[in-house]
């Protein structure tokens, strides 16, 4: 009888212990999570615009790349809006040349060439765009727009979320960026996207952490004066 009591008193202290450290380890990384999203907002405040004829002139704007279509076959919005914003600034004049950055990482998929065909649909000079086929992230993007492309100032175009991140980058790399919002996407339909972005903003502190550096490099790409 002792003996089980003992028992069920050790197994009770084990599970007490294991839920403290549970959490105290989801505390841990709320607090994470918390911290880097409000760095990362605070690193953009006051330099997205969502109205192109605000939008000071910058000789390039970086559009950032994702999937055309989602993986049911649906046309993929967040896509269709990027178009559509880079579209516009273009055409307003507020940008010269349009660095076009996605992934290209399989013959069969080529994110920055669909992007080139669709912008040029939408009335963009084909000799304004510079293609980075290179792009497989934010962060790799960023990067390549100093290393390869040798610009030190841009407009990135993107949604307002994604646009936060990448001014982040810009700022630690020395980019004198400002983000152009492309229409957002409706909480429903990206509440996946935006719980992925809380964890991809934690993920850029490690990069710059492990000093993560582009999967890619490769030759210098001028672009015209």
């Amino acid at each position: 009888m002792v003996a089980a009591v003992i028992t069920s008193w050790h197994t009770h202290m084990r599970k007490r212990k294991w839920l403290l450290f549970g959490s105290v380890l989801l505390g841990t990384a709320l607090l994470l999570i918390f911290y880097c999203d409000h760095a990362v907002r605070s690193a953009a405040s006051g330099r997205l615009y969502h109205d192109e004829s605000q939008v000071p002139y910058r000789k390039v704007g970086l559009l950032l790349g994702t999937s055309k279509q989602l993986s049911n076959g649906n046309v993929n919005l967040y896509y269709r809006y990027r178009i559509e914003a880079a579209a516009r600034l273009w055409k307003a004049g507020k940008v010269r040349y349009l660095v076009v950055s996605g992934d290209n990482g399989r013959t069969d998929y080529n994110e920055p060439e669909l992007m080139r065909q669709d912008l040029i649909a939408a009335g963009v000079d084909s000799a304004s765009i510079f293609l980075d086929f290179a792009g497989f992230r934010t962060f790799d993007s960023m990067l390549r727009l100093r290393a390869i492309f040798g610009q030190d100032s841009a407009t990135v175009i993107s949604q307002p979320f994604h646009n936060e991140r990448a001014l982040y980058i810009a700022e630690r790399e020395g980019i004198a960026a400002i983000g152009f919002n492309a229409r957002d996407v409706g909480s429903r339909y990206g509440f996946r996207v935006q719980v992925r972005e809380k964890l991809a903003r934690v993920k850029v502190f490690a990069d710059y952490w492990f000093r993560k550096k582009p999967k890619y490099l490769g030759k210098p790409v001028a672009l015209p004066s």
